[in-house]
């Protein structure tokens, strides 16, 4: 518990911020929210409405100091970008999938590159492993392992370790002796 009455005050507003705070944010985040599902569905009718109240929601809360500034300008160029991906995209239904799937970052909390390397590594370590599979494991046997190097010992590159005594000796060996 607080000490002093303005400790104590402080606690108070705090709170009544915090509140005020989360039903903000939460107002900005369903408005984003909205605008973002009526674009993958691909309902071009009053997108600008919700794309327009989303920005503007953004504005406040940065403004309030509830964002940072920095922040909605990035959530509105984010959501702008995808709306001018969206509504321009034109073709067959597949390509029209693929584009939404693009705007939409792939898989939640992902953004496309980031899903197109991880499927490339993938394949990658599957060739690798069948290629190993198929030469056998006389050739896994016969290659080198290098030598372990010992516990708190940290080797320069391109130079040998030294164990760790002679490390400490070469130290004691530098100092100036006390009996001067």
């Amino acid at each position: 518990m607080a000490n002093s009455r303005s400790a104590r005050k402080r606690i108070r507003s705090n709170e009544r911020k915090r509140v005020r705070n989360r039903i903000v944010r939460s107002a900005v985040r369903t408005r984003i929210a909205r605008v973002r599902r009526s674009l993958v569905s691909g309902q071009v009718e009053g997108i600008d409405e919700e794309l327009r109240a989303a920005v503007k929601a953004l504005d406040k809360a940065a403004e309030k100091g509830i964002l940072h500034r920095n922040n909605a300008a990035r959530r509105k160029s984010r959501i702008m970008a995808m709306a001018a991906k969206l509504t321009l995209m034109a073709g067959s239904e597949a390509e029209q999938a693929v584009t939404r799937a693009a705007a939409t970052g792939g898989a939640k909390g992902r953004s496309a590159k980031v899903v197109a390397s991880a499927a490339a590594k993938a394949t990658a370590t599957a060739k690798v492993s069948e290629a190993k599979k198929a030469s056998g494991t006389k050739a896994a046997a016969s290659t080198p392992k290098a030598p372990a190097a010992k516990p708190g010992v940290a080797a320069k590159p391109g130079t040998a370790a030294k164990p760790a005594g002679a490390v400490k000796r070469a130290a004691s060996a530098r100092r100036p002796s006390s009996d001067q």
